[in-house]
């Protein structure tokens, strides 16, 4: 069995590993990812707003576990930030988190410290499994070992799965890259109409019927009056003058222009989706795929948080099972707010089941006899 990249006896060989990149980009779109980073979640307010849903669900949700202490180092605080929360929003956006076990003199694991992912690089041995990892800081180097001495893990790497590389996980920023692209242009666009009083007010334009055309010191005096006219105003509201023009011509917007609107919006709906968040909890509309909000909110915690708290919990649990034996962490579901109706529902089915018995329907629900 496998876990983090560890193996159960380390004398089998195991076969030639490839490292593909852990981001792709098209085109113009960034292509590391600190540039990703920047201009999805720094920039974009849509991707901002879908990491921190689920990141959030993840930290606050209630958790239940094997031992007391247990839950108390997966619920505690890594550099100020929830330990859970940040590692939920690492693995979304990077689609790796390391988690550093600290122990104190007595060898206990005194703290869980989520390690930022863009810092670390995994070491393989010759066997192609990690042997450790190295943390850097500006120019300052750091060798974890992946095992700590007595054969227990240093480091957690928790990873996304990702077809291309055995060392990396896959996060999300890559898949969203085009649609925080072409949001961000549209709002850039959009900022610069209001610049520009979102469009030219109209244009002069000369058609009297002959062919004729201004004369030149006629078309230099008209056009130094409009600039005179609209000196200082930045462009706003600015008419155009075409050469040999003096009929005025307004303009409104076009059908390209209605268009333009749709496609941000269309963009702000797959960033959504890239990050697993229904559209309709980050505002957007036109979603038809869920009836009303709470609908949305259960579908987010069932596709969304559920599985990616099951994930970082049973890799942390799996990371400090030698301090704890039979460790076992998991939210405890009972306990969430968003999915109190689909519980009610549960057991006001089982509890008319008059074919179970009352042990079996405990056992349906998940109560002890006690």
């Amino acid at each position: 069995m496998k876990w983090f990249g560890r193996k159960t006896g380390r004398d089998d060989a195991r076969p030639a590993l490839s490292r593909a990149g852990v981001l792709s980009a098209f085109g113009e779109w960034p292509r590391s990812y600190d540039a990703q980073l920047r201009e999805a979640y720094l920039a974009n307010p849509v991707a901002q707003r879908a990491v921190k849903l689920v990141a959030e669900g993840v930290g606050g949700a209630p958790l239940k576990g094997s031992d007391p202490a247990l839950v108390r180092l997966a619920t505690a605080r890594s550099g100020g930030q929830l330990l859970t929360e940040t590692v939920a929003a690492q693995l979304l956006l990077h689609g790796n988190a390391y988690v550093q076990i600290l122990c104190d003199g007595d060898g206990a694991v005194s703290e869980l410290f989520a390690l930022r992912p863009e810092r670390v690089t995994v070491e393989p041995d010759a066997g192609g499994w990690p042997a450790a990892y190295c943390y850097r800081l500006g120019e300052h180097r750091m060798r974890l070992a992946a095992e700590a001495p007595g054969g227990r893990p240093g480091v957690v790497h928790i990873k996304a799965f990702h077809p291309l590389d055995d060392h990396y996980g896959l996060g999300c920023l890559g898949a969203a890259a085009p649609a925080v692209a072409i949001h961000n242009a549209a709002a850039k666009w959009n900022k610069a109409l209001l610049d520009n009083a979102a469009r030219p007010s109209g244009a002069l334009v000369h058609d009297p019927g002959d062919g004729s055309v201004l004369a030149p010191d006629q078309f230099e005096r008209l056009r130094a009056e409009m600039e005179a006219g609209f000196a200082g105003a930045a462009n706003a509201g600015r008419p155009m003058l075409l050469e040999g023009g003096v009929r005025w011509q307004a303009m409104s917007l076009t059908p390209a222009d209605m268009d333009f609107v749709g496609l941000k919006a269309a963009a702000a709906r797959e960033i959504a989706l890239a990050f697993g968040v229904p559209p309709m909890l980050i505002g957007l509309p036109g979603d038809n795929a869920y009836a009303n909000y709470r609908e949305a909110n259960r579908a987010l915690w069932r596709l969304a948080i559920l599985p990616l708290a099951d994930k970082i919990l049973s890799g942390i649990a799996q990371g400090v099972s030698g301090w704890f034996p039979g460790a076992a962490l998991s939210v405890d579901a009972d306990r969430v707010t968003a999915l109190a109706e689909d519980r009610e529902r549960l057991w006001r089915q089982v509890g008319a089941a008059d074919f179970l018995t009352p042990e079996e329907k405990r056992a349906v629900l998940g109560i002890g006899a006690g």
